[in-house]
């Protein structure tokens, strides 16, 4: 995900996104129509696959998902009441607006991947990140050592037959994982 999307490249998105998909309740259509036609809008506008934690929050849903059709947050406030947002978005046009959009086949819409961000106010990515190199860690260092017993049998079998050749193959592959 990128954290810098050129307006253009949203306002295409949107063209898009509005042409392909019907919208639950008509009014979202409206506001979207509105912020992609100004363009110092279109800069506050971030695309987010979540909106947890953002200051200010647009979640619309299309026709084909279980989702609730619109809801507007800011800070702790949050209304279903679309003419709230957009009366809210027009009156604050310094704030950063934060989309979260629910429609069918998400992760397959190559226009939609483009220009999704980064949630800066998501409290567990640092921590996400952490966790996962730590996973992989373990993960690596389980796999070394599945491997570093298999070939340790696989030579105990090497010597009891009097194999030679697999014994010298096996102890420079043990020896290649230490």
């Amino acid at each position: 995900m990128r954290n810098i999307v050129p307006v253009v490249d949203k306002k295409a998105f949107l063209r898009g996104f509005l042409k392909k998909h019907q919208l639950k309740r008509r009014e979202c259509s409206w506001l979207l129509n509105y912020l992609m036609n100004d363009d110092q809008l279109m800069e506050k506008v971030h695309f987010l696959s979540c909106c947890e934690g953002t200051p200010k929050a647009l979640i619309i849903s299309a026709q084909g998902v279980d989702h609730i059709p619109f809801s507007f947050r800011k800070n702790d406030h949050v209304t279903t009441d679309c003419e709230k947002a957009f009366h809210d978005i027009r009156l604050n046009r310094t704030e950063e607006v934060y989309i979260e959009l629910h429609f069918p086949d998400t992760d397959s819409y190559a226009q939609y991947l483009s220009v999704l961000e980064d949630n800066p106010y998501f409290p567990d990515t640092e921590r996400l990140d952490a966790l996962e190199k730590k996973a992989e860690t373990v993960l690596t260092e389980a796999v070394r050592t599945f491997q570093q017993e298999r070939l340790r049998k696989e030579i105990d079998e090497a010597l009891d037959v009097g194999d030679k050749e697999a014994f010298m193959l096996l102890t420079k592959e043990l020896n290649a994982l230490r």
